[in-house]
């Protein structure tokens, strides 16, 4: 299979000088095609199009913990296996590879990874690559020092303070697409930011890729629960990007996950597949409940999951070596009273650290954590929860974070109110991650000694050159005295993201897109809605 693109030098600041570098040459560059889908215009809405970490991410685990981790993965894919299920294809490519295969039944086969054969399969994979946009100003780098922050993702219900819990449409659906793109502080227009229930099962992709092409000019998520609709997807890339400009770039990924415990099934291998020969992304998320399909101890589900990953990746490796591949985690904790999924709690934070390390070890992007909560309102909990399992993924070295604005009630619900309470902590994190600039200017001696002891600071010429950006100032806070706080009407936050979303929304401008491409792209949406009987489940 051809290469994505020959190995680039980048130097970005932050220690990648020399690394293996795939989608990056030409980041500058677009095809005509993609310059026409109103790709050229200038970026007025990011301040930036992804976070350079200026933090160091957190090493939790000593050396001899990572290697017995490690070597746990090791013996899961040895000694125990991963069992493929409805999809030959793929396990005679791990077949040839030197997997042992063993038959489980007639559609599903056992196979077993000597030590050490799967990291030799991810040598080959990019360890920082280029998701390009239709506005090139907005491409997202991932990997590296690069941080990329997506809205949440898979919901069924969606909910707002007005109408409460209800299921997801489409309209809700563009909605959260618009209220994304609007966002300064996120990057990434995500995927499946709900499931539009008032659209047919086999059909709704098609209005969701769609939706992420024309009310955002960023990079987004394709369809992943059947292949031929994550051939859709990479299809209406083509004719929004052209063809030759897909065929060498990465434009769209795949959110794939595994049936854990160790279960790859057909459709997600599959469709991992078509995005791979594509040159197109993925990443391998083993949904992790401890106790229920994980080990209930922390450090046996970080085995499982990173051997049940690292399968996924490798397998994207054997179709095309060099195509774009995410290692990825979702770790959850369980009420062990009840069996319901907890989220926001410091034992799968803890996870997501050791995941940064192994991430780092392989010397691969990685996506985990993000703005995790049980709550059924945006509330203190839901904050609480969110802000804990979000810096997770921030100090683990998190490259790609899903679920960054929106997740609440388990990830059942999307909130209009969270995605606001969310995307204002995501604002701050730009300003966590930028670190801390020590130089003379910023040590301020001059200021103490402009007014000398006892002396106020407010007019020194220090405080008058840096007062506008020494702090972060959120959008959504009320920082004012109590008094004034109680005669504006008692606002609480939820109320303040309540008006937040909806004045987004009433200023929201779609950015401009080709009408030709516009129109092919709708043609091909009709031609497919023909083509099948609608379906519903």
């Amino acid at each position: 299979m051809p290469r994505l693109e020959e190995p680039l030098q980048l130097n970005s600041g932050g220690g990648q000088a020399g690394r293996r570098v795939r989608g990056s040459r030409n980041r500058g560059r677009l095809s005509r095609r993609a310059a026409r889908a109103g790709g050229a215009g200038q970026n007025t809405h990011l301040s930036v199009p992804f976070i350079t970490r200026n933090v160091a991410p957190q090493d939790l685990l000593s050396e001899d913990a990572l290697v017995k981790v490690e070597n746990a993965a090791d013996r899961i894919l040895a000694e125990i296996g991963i069992e493929f299920r409805d999809d030959h294809e793929t396990v005679e490519l791990f077949r040839t590879a030197g997997g042992q295969v063993t038959p489980v039944s007639g559609e599903a086969w056992n196979i077993r990874f000597e030590p050490g054969m799967i990291r030799e399969i991810l040598k080959t994979a990019p360890p920082r690559f280029t998701q390009h946009a239709r506005n090139p100003l907005n491409s997202v780098e991932i990997g590296g020092d690069a941080v990329v922050l997506a809205p949440a993702y898979g919901s069924p219900f969606v909910m707002d303070l007005d109408q409460g819990r209800r299921y997801g449409t489409i309209e809700d659906f563009r909605n959260f697409v618009k209220l994304a793109q609007a966002s300064p502080w996120l990057h990434h227009s995500g995927g499946t930011i709900c499931e539009p229930t008032d659209i047919p099962v086999n059909k709704r992709h098609l209005d969701m890729v769609y939706a992420h092409m024309r009310y955002s000019d960023r990079a987004f998520l394709g369809s992943v629960t059947a292949p031929e609709r994550a051939a859709d997807s990479i299809e209406m890339c083509r004719i929004l990007f052209g063809a030759e400009f897909v065929d060498a770039h990465c434009v769209i990924m795949g959110n794939f996950n595994a049936t854990s415990p160790l279960v790859w099934d057909g459709v997600s291998t599959e469709g991992i597949r078509t995005y791979a020969a594509a040159g197109q992304g993925s990443i391998h998320v083993p949904f992790l409940l401890g106790g229920a399909v994980s080990p209930v101890t922390m450090a046996g589900m970080v085995a499982q999951g990173l051997a049940e990953s690292m399968v996924g990746c490798a397998l994207t490796q054997l179709v095309r070596p060099g195509a774009p591949t995410i290692l990825a985690s979702f770790l959850a904790s369980m009420s062990l009273r009840s069996g319901s999924p907890t989220f926001g709690t410091p034992e799968p934070a803890l996870g997501s650290l050791v995941m940064g390390q192994l991430a780092r070890r392989l010397d691969l992007p990685l996506r985990c954590a993000g703005n995790f909560s049980t709550s059924k309102l945006p509330d203190a909990q839901a904050m609480t929860q969110s802000v804990l399992s979000m810096m997770s993924a921030v100090q683990c070295g998190a490259h790609y974070i899903l679920h960054s604005a929106g997740f609440l009630d388990g990830l059942l619900s999307m909130s209009y109110e969270k995605f606001v309470m969310d995307t204002d902590l995501c604002a701050a994190l730009h300003a966590y991650l930028a670190g801390l600039k020590v130089d003379e200017d910023t040590l301020g001696i001059e200021a103490l000694a402009e007014g000398g002891p006892g002396k106020h600071l407010f007019s020194t010429a220090h405080t008058l050159r840096h007062y506008e950006t020494a702090y972060w100032d959120s959008a959504l806070n009320d920082d004012q005295p109590f008094e004034t706080w109680f005669e504006q009407g008692e606002e609480d936050a939820m109320a303040r993201a309540n008006k937040a979303w909806k004045q987004t929304l009433e200023s929201y401008e779609a950015p401009a897109i080709d009408e030709a491409i516009d129109d092919a792209l709708k043609d091909f949406i009709a031609a497919r809605k023909s083509s099948m009987e609608d379906r519903w489940y």
